[in-house]
């Protein structure tokens, strides 16, 4: 059981880590991107491959950060004139094509049948329950960094510009903002943090496949987001480990239902999913911590002489 304990805390870090990583194109941008799997997936298999042949750990992850930032850059450089909905099919056009590249690309990826044997830090020599621990140790150490990083980035000039381009792009834009510019590089920077989460989970479950990448996994994220607070960091992580301990609760409820297949109780799980957002839009829109808006004081009118 606490081993079983310690996953789910894993999983619920990484999910975090790219609740972190969308806030930044859609809480602070917003920029809905519902591509976010394809940039989990570039990061899985950049350190898959570079460790596998023989590099450090900490180097597969710096490249997959840098990949998925590379490809967060290529993808927001076509996509950043679409808004709204346009965008959220053009990127969920980019995952399904990582996918589709992955299964197919077998003298890279090694096609369905994936990539096995990723190495962890000290999986060898370590018993399953310490490697458990000392990974959840360094998911946690992860997420405060990125958490930290996040902050900053609000509390910036950079980040008040993001947020002024997701309340009314035009008027940022006759501010003299390069909405282009800042949305580039929105999207790279939260491309990056979902390739380091894509990183973590390769290296923690030792094998990934093109099949573990689908869409089915952004929309846990978006609730994650819209659970936890659009635009607050802290929501991103709660709202993370809220929906973790929603899909495992599931889990063991189900089954006690009588009279319910396996197969029915699967869609079941989906449908409390969906049952747990309406929910949430409907009594808590702003989410369970809601975006702290800094309300700047009007200066008293002054008559004039």
């Amino acid at each position: 059981m606490e081993n079983y304990l310690i996953a789910m805390a894993v999983s619920a870090g990484i999910y975090a880590l790219m609740a972190l990583g969308v806030n930044v194109m859609w809480g602070f941008a917003g920029m809905v991107n519902l591509g976010l799997i394809g940039f989990f997936a570039v990061g899985a298999y950049a350190t898959a491959l570079l460790t596998k042949a023989g590099f450090a750990i900490p180097i597969g992850i710096a490249a997959a950060a840098i990949s998925a930032a590379i490809v967060g850059v290529v993808v927001s450089l076509v996509t950043v004139r679409l808004r709204g909905d346009y965008l959220a099919i053009v990127t969920l056009g980019f995952a399904e094509t990582i996918r589709i590249v992955a299964s197919n690309a077998i003298w890279l990826t090694n096609g369905t049948d994936g990539i096995s044997g990723i190495p962890g830090p000290y999986r060898g020599a370590l018993s399953p329950e310490a490697f458990n621990l000392l990974y959840l140790g360094v998911v946690a150490v992860m997420v405060a960094i990125v958490y930290a990083c996040m902050e900053r980035l609000r509390a910036s000039p950079f980040g008040r510009v993001l947020r002024a381009i997701r309340d009314d792009e035009q008027v940022a834009a006759v501010a003299g903002k390069h909405v282009t510019l800042f949305k580039v590089k929105a999207f790279a920077i939260g491309s990056a943090a979902l390739g380091v989460a894509g990183a973590l989970y390769a290296h923690y479950t030792s094998y990934i496949a093109p099949e573990i990448f689908v869409p089915l996994f952004t929309l846990y994220i978006k609730l994650a987001l819209l659970v936890g607070g659009l635009g607050n960091n802290r929501g991103a992580i709660v709202g993370a480990f809220a929906v973790v301990m929603l899909l495992e609760a599931s889990r063991f409820a189900i089954p006690l239902v009588p009279g319910i297949t396996p197969v029915q109780g699967a869609a079941m799980r989906e449908f409390l999913v969906a049952v747990l957002l309406i929910v949430v839009l409907r009594y808590r829109p702003a989410g369970l911590v809601p975006e702290r808006l800094v309300r700047l004081p009007v200066p008293p009118h002054q008559p004039t002489a």
